[in-house]
């Protein structure tokens, strides 16, 4: 039992771990930003870019 103890006591102290768990949250929230960004924007963005490609049709088509 009191290697149990203690092996839990050492993952508890160990730093590493807890770093890899970190930098994934964080990750995740950055993750979570850029999708609610782009889903609020989505629709302008959509809008821009069919007039982009209307804009670059039409003028490869002119002869």
């Amino acid at each position: 039992m009191s290697n149990l103890k203690q092996a839990v006591m050492e993952f508890i102290r160990e730093e590493e771990g807890l770093t890899v768990v970190e930098y994934a949250i964080a990750g995740g929230l950055v993750g979570l930003g850029v999708v609610g960004a782009f889903t609020n924007l989505g629709e302008q963005v959509r809008i821009t870019i069919t007039r982009l490609v209307t804009a670059l049709t039409t003028a490869n088509a002119a002869p």
